[in-house]
């Protein structure tokens, strides 16, 4: 599966969290928003928005926060519900339950473990999530 059929799958299965995705339709569609998402932080650059130090403070409280621009945050509310859906697939092909993508709020670890299991192959043959996306393919 190329960029161009991961990507159309993945929007036309905007909100599906039934079935199974490939490693190749994941992680396109991670590309494809990496690429999307630094094209609009090109044109429209995130605003650096400084909170100002006064005596006392630490230098974590005067840390200047980053606001995105709006182009950037209508993308990303745009893309969620089809990242969040073909993660779940993806987990899915690995028999796994869509629940363990909440491992991503448990920092490092969480997304050590969920980065091993996008990049490990899913179950061969039929799971109880439904059909291998790869049959027939001789992968």
């Amino acid at each position: 599966m190329g960029m161009v059929e991961a990507v159309r799958t993945c929007f036309r299965k905007y909100a599906t969290f039934r079935g199974r995705a490939a490693r190749s339709e994941y992680w396109w569609f991670v590309l494809f928003n990496v690429i999307v998402s630094a094209v609009i932080a090109a044109i429209f650059p995130p605003v650096a928005v400084d909170m100002g130090a006064t005596a006392g403070e630490s230098m974590m409280e005067a840390y200047a926060m980053v606001k995105p621009s709006v182009p950037s945050a209508i993308w990303s509310l745009f893309v969620l519900l089809p990242g969040l859906a073909v993660a779940v697939r993806r987990l899915h092909d690995g028999d796994k339950s869509g629940w363990w993508l909440l491992l991503a709020f448990i920092p490092v670890i969480g997304a050590i473990i969920l980065l091993v299991w996008f990049v490990t192959r899913g179950t061969r043959g039929d799971n109880s999530y439904g059909p291998d996306p790869l049959a027939g393919q001789g992968a």
